[in-house]
């Protein structure tokens, strides 16, 4: 973290040092007074030197330092013990200047240095104390003794300057905060990312040296279980249960205490089940935190009867090394042969129940139904019919305006999918996990690349218009996705810098390492890449440092909460952004009322039924002129 609060403070240096030296000499040498022209002067030349000195220190930092692995701890210090005196220079300064000083002068003194004191906020906001202290000492010494003068109008000034360094001070103090927030999850996600990394190449080399145990949990494995439950379906005609038990909570134990934890939760959890397995041939770890097991000669009563005392054995504390963790238990049911004959089929079913019954309630037990497996033949229909849906051209895009914040003018336009199924409008939700779960999004998504380039290039605008496709993590992480996205170009003859690239947050939870390098071949192309859904899922903003993201979508649940906490996430978001150098976007803006308020926060860009609907291809021409016209009217009026 050190080493981070150093390169960010560095980074920032030279503005600030710049900044300082024009604001210094401006003061200095364009007012003059007998009294004060002779202290100016020295000051001047004292501050000068100290500028000087620091951009040295900058510069040595920038060619020997910076790439190397140096001592954060020490840069830091280093680079504090040049910007504190600076903050001390400046107050000095303006303390003498109060007692001397013509009220013009005095007042453009202060309002000066008051700007400076609000940048400092962020600047300095890498080093807390600093960025306090700079903030406070630059107005609060002289504010305090203008609040003692005789003079009315010099007491409201020195009032103002006390109240502006208190409200610096605790602005700072956030500001600092937020920063060393995000450059703690910053290191600690690459802590997890190679504690990760590492456990997953040992359990690889495990699994593939016992081909029938889990290397784990000690139990039989997929491919082991299936071959022994396929030869009990063949040897017995007796009906029983097969349990999909799946483990509640678990993930959260992982993500947040470490996968070694996790380790021990399972482990112990499997040694639970044993217990309560009459054979353990037909118990196996199915995958990640989730287990298959066979009740002989059970019926439905005695099979939920034993899976509730399964979710109460497996929801009981495990004591680890440093702690007492619980997880619970969902537990699907399929019955042989009354639900299913084959085993396949069964684990389906008893997958299906369990994933209903997650839904409506954790921790419980569900029996497979017909309602479970209509849902599932509608899924299978949209996965069967989705396979031809662009031959049989039942795709279709429309497309909503994004508008510029500054005048209100429509800079961009997001693609969006369609999907009419025998006249029945199939919502996205539905399909898109569908195209993701069977492999088709490579195919469609090519498809939609395709047509919003060819749909932008053709779009009649006095200004370029951009088009920003969404793109799943799946699309991303194909090594022939670039090559789609240079057809798409090419055909449409549309410039790269008119296609905008949207990925949702799940791309934080991918491979950084390949998501970063097609980032970066995006973006040699001129091609614009952004975050949907920003702040409702894996958000680090260390990541989107990393792979150097244009732009961020906040998602349209924090703009519908800007009368309670989503106010301050988007300030908060608009305040890194400065910092990281991206671009934000606001979706779901329905009011006039979001709108002044996401223009006063400074979002950059608005998209939401405020402004318009998605919008049919053939009525975007026209949309386009009715804007024009519009404008016109208002600039006429």
């Amino acid at each position: 973290m050190q080493r981070d609060a150093a390169a960010l403070l560095y980074g920032n240096a030279v503005s600030g040092i710049v900044i300082s030296l024009i604001t210094s000499s401006f003061l200095v040498f364009m007012f003059s007074n007998p009294l004060t022209d002779s202290f100016k002067h020295m000051w001047w030349w004292g501050m000068s030197i100290l500028l000087v000195l620091r951009m040295v220190d900058v510069i040595i930092w920038k060619t020997k330092l910076q790439h190397t692995d140096f001592d954060g701890e020490k840069a830091v210090k280093r680079y504090i013990t040049g910007v504190n005196p600076t903050a001390i220079m400046w107050a000095i300064y303006l303390v003498y200047i109060t007692k001397y000083n013509s009220s013009v002068e005095l007042t453009t003194t202060l309002i000066a240095i008051a700007a400076m004191a609000g940048g400092s906020a962020t600047i300095l906001a890498a080093h807390k104390y600093t960025a306090m202290f700079y903030a406070f000492i630059l107005l609060s010494p002289a504010s305090i003794g203008l609040l003692l003068s005789d003079q009315h109008a010099l007491q409201l000034l020195g009032f103002l300057g006390v109240s502006y360094s208190i409200v610096m001070l605790i602005t700072s103090k956030k500001s600092a905060d937020f920063t060393r927030n995000t450059l703690f999850l910053k290191n600690e996600n690459k802590v997890l990312v190679h504690q990760m990394e590492e456990k997953v190449e040992q359990r690889t080399r495990k699994i593939y040296e016992l081909s029938n145990l889990d290397s784990l949990t000690g139990l039989y494995n997929r491919t082991a279980f299936l071959k022994h439950l396929k030869t009990a379906l063949a040897s017995s005609n007796k009906p029983f249960a097969l349990l999909f038990i799946d483990l509640d909570g678990f993930k959260k134990i992982n993500d947040s205490i470490g996968h070694q934890a996790g380790d021990q939760i399972l482990k112990k959890s499997a040694e639970r089940l044993k217990q309560w397995s009459f054979d353990t041939k037909l118990l196996c770890r199915w995958g990640g935190d989730e287990f298959l097991m066979v009740l002989a000669d059970t019926d439905e009563v005695s099979a939920v009867g034993v899976s509730k005392q399964l979710i109460e054995v497996l929801s009981a504390p495990h004591n680890t090394e440093h702690s007492v963790l619980s997880v619970g238990a969902t537990i699907g049911i399929a019955l042989y042969p009354e639900h299913a004959k084959t085993e396949d089929r069964l684990i389906q079913s008893a997958d299906m129940a369990m994933y209903y019954q997650k839904k409506q309630a954790r921790s419980t037990v569900g029996v497979f139904s017909k309602q479970m497996d209509k849902l599932y033949s509608y899924e299978l229909r949209l996965k069967n019919e989705l396979t031809q849906s662009i031959e049989k051209e039942q795709l279709r895009l429309v497309f909503q305006p994004i508008i510029s914040s500054k005048n209100d003018e429509v800079v961009a336009f997001e693609a969006l999918l369609r999907w009419q199924l025998d006249e029945e409008n199939i919502p996205p939700d539905d399909f898109i996990s569908i195209a993701e779960q069977y492999g088709l999004i490579h195919k469609i998504g090519a498809w939609v690349l395709r047509n919003a380039c060819l749909q932008a290039s053709q779009w009649s605008s006095e200004q370029p218009l951009s088009v920003c496709v969404n793109v799943s993590v799946i699309q991303l992480q194909d090594e022939n996705f670039i090559a789609i996205v240079d057809d798409a170009l090419s055909n449409s003859t549309l410039p790269g810098d008119l296609l905008h690239i949207e990925i949702t947050e799940s791309v934080f939870a991918a491979d950084t390492s390949i998501i970063s390098n097609q980032i970066k071949r995006l973006q040699a192309r001129k091609i614009k890449v952004s975050i949907d859904d920003f702040g409702t899922g894996y958000s680090s903003l260390s990541v989107i440092q990393d792979l150097a993201i244009n732009m961020v979508k906040i998602d349209r649940s924090f703009v519908n909460k800007m009368n309670t906490n989503g106010h301050a996430i988007i300030s908060a978001v608009m305040h890194i952004a400065s910092s990281l150098d991206f671009l934000v976007i606001a979706e779901g803006v329905e009011t006039e009322a979001q709108a002044r308020e996401l223009q006063k926060l400074g979002v950059h860009f608005l998209q939401g039924y405020h402004y318009s609907k998605p919008i049919e291809i053939e009525d975007i021409d026209s949309y386009l002129t009715n804007m024009t016209l519009d404008k016109q009217y208002l600039l006429n009026k």
